[in-house]
C-alpha cells in the first residue's frame, strides 16, 4: 500500500512539472516583434550645434509590430560611426518608459555622448544611431542606421557635483583631506574666497580617495595639471565655470562696513581665512538725524579685476528696507546678496543696542552655507 501511495505521489509531481513547463512555454509565446523599418527624425547626416544649457533634439521612428498585437518597447542606441551597436556608447528607453516611438534628448546628454565618442570641445564629429524594438526579449535592431554630426560647445560634458581647491599654494597646504570646498553658485559654476601663496594648486572633485583633477591654462579650465603661483598671500575670489571651461580671478583688495548715515566705510574687515572677513572690537556710532538715529549699513568690497581695473562691489540685504533685528529675527535677515551703491536702499539695520558700542562683525563667504554675516555687540 505504501509503495502504491509513493507511486501516485511521484506521478502527480511529474504531471505538475509537465504543466508548469507547458505554462512556461506558453508564456514565451508571442514575444516576437518586427524591427523598426524607418527612422523619421533627425534626418540622416543632420548637423547639430549643441547648446548644453537649453537645447534638446527629438528622435522619432516608425512603429514596430508585435506578434500578439500588444505593446512594443523601444530603445534608442548610439555608437561611433561604423560601429555595430553591440557595445553602444549610450542607450535610452523611449518616452513613456519605452512605450512610445519618440524620444527627446537634451543637448547636455548628446554632449556627453559626443565626448565619449572622442569629439573635443568646440569641435565637430559624427556618431551613429538606430532603434531597437522588443517585448523585453527577442530584441530586433532596425536595419536603418543614421549619422548625426554634433558640434560640441565649450565646457565639460561631465560636471563634478563638488569641487575643492588643493595644493601647496592653498590656505591649508598639500593635505587633500583639508582641501577647501568651493561653493556651487549655479549649475556647473563654483567659487571660493581664499588666499594663495607661492606654490602649486589644482582643483579636485573630492577631498578623499581617488580624485579627478582640473587646472587652468591661459584662462581655460582643463583636465589634470597644476597651476604655479608666486605671490604674497593675496585674497582672491576664484570663479570656475565648467559650462564655458573658464576660470576668473578677482583680487579682493578690502572689505568694509559702510554706515549709511555717514555715507562712508567706518571700518574694514580683514580676511582671516576659510572665506571669513572679520572685524573685532570695532566702534559703531549711529548718525543723528532729525527723525532719530540711523542704524542702516551694508558692505563695500574693493576689487581688482583680471584686466587690472579697480571696482567697488556691494553686499547687502535682499529687502529694499528692513526693520531692526530682534531675538526672533530669522537667520535669513543676515544673508548677503549683491546690491547697488545706493546710500540707504538694501541696507541692514543694527540692533539699537549697538549704538556707541564695540562690535564683532564677520562676513561668512564659504561653502558651508548661504553667504551671510553676524554682528555681536560687546
Amino acid at each position: 500500500m505504501k509503495h502504491l501511495i509513493n507511486k501516485f505521489l511521484y506521478s502527480g509531481l511529474f504531471l505538475l512539472l509537465i504543466v508548469a513547463a507547458c505554462k512556461k512555454d506558453k508564456g514565451l509565446e508571442h514575444t516576437q516583434v518586427s524591427a523598426v523599418k524607418t527612422l523619421f527624425a533627425p534626418e540622416n547626416n543632420a548637423s547639430l550645434k549643441l547648446d548644453a544649457k537649453a537645447g534638446a533634439t527629438d528622435f522619432e521612428w516608425e512603429q514596430a509590430r508585435a506578434e500578439d498585437n500588444g505593446v512594443v518597447l523601444y530603445e534608442v542606441v548610439f555608437d561611433k560611426v561604423g560601429g555595430d551597436f553591440t557595445k553602444p556608447l549610450f542607450s535610452y528607453a523611449s518616452e513613456g518608459n519605452g512605450l512610445y516611438n519618440r524620444l527627446t534628448i537634451t543637448h547636455a546628454e548628446l554632449n556627453k555622448i559626443a565626448a565619449i565618442a572622442g569629439i573635443e570641445a568646440l569641435q565637430k564629429g559624427k556618431i551613429s544611431w538606430t532603434v531597437r524594438s522588443s517585448k523585453g526579449i527577442n530584441v530586433q535592431q532596425s536595419a536603418e542606421v543614421r549619422t548625426l554630426e554634433l558640434e560640441r560647445p565649450a565646457g565639460f560634458s561631465e560636471i563634478p557635483a563638488d569641487l575643492y581647491l588643493a595644493g601647496t599654494a592653498t590656505e591649508n597646504g598639500d593635505d587633500l583631506s583639508k582641501a577647501r570646498q568651493l561653493k556651487k553658485t549655479a549649475t556647473g559654476i563654483f567659487e571660493i574666497y581664499t588666499t594663495l601663496k607661492t606654490g602649486n594648486y589644482h582643483f579636485t572633485d573630492r577631498n578623499t580617495g581617488t580624485v579627478k583633477t582640473f587646472s587652468v591654462a591661459n584662462g581655460t579650465l582643463v583636465n589634470g595639471g597644476d597651476v604655479a603661483y608666486s605671490g604674497d598671500n593675496k585674497v582672491y575670489r576664484i570663479k570656475v565655470d565648467f559650462n564655458t571651461a573658464s576660470a576668473t580671478y578677482t583680487e579682493i583688495v578690502s572689505a568694509g562696513l559702510f554706515l549709511s548715515g555717514d555715507n562712508k566705510v567706518i571700518f574694514t574687515l580683514p580676511y582671516k581665512g576659510n572665506g571669513l572677513f572679520v572685524a573685532t572690537n570695532a566702534l559703531v556710532s549711529f548718525k543723528q538725524e532729525s527723525w532719530g538715529r540711523d542704524e542702516r549699513y551694508k558692505f563695500s568690497v574693493q576689487v581688482k579685476n583680471q584686466d587690472g581695473s579697480s571696482a567697488t562691489e556691494w553686499l547687502g540685504s535682499s529687502n529694499k528696507d528692513n526693520q531692526g533685528p530682534t531675538a526672533d529675527t530669522p537667520a535669513a535677515f543676515y544673508y548677503l546678496v549683491p546690491v547697488d551703491n545706493s546710500q540707504y536702499d538694501f541696507a541692514f539695520k543694527f540692533t539699537k543696542a549697538a549704538d556707541n558700542k564695540n562690535v564683532d562683525v564677520t562676513l561668512k563667504m564659504n561653502a558651508e552655507g548661504t553667504y551671510t554675516h553676524t554682528v555681536v555687540v560687546k
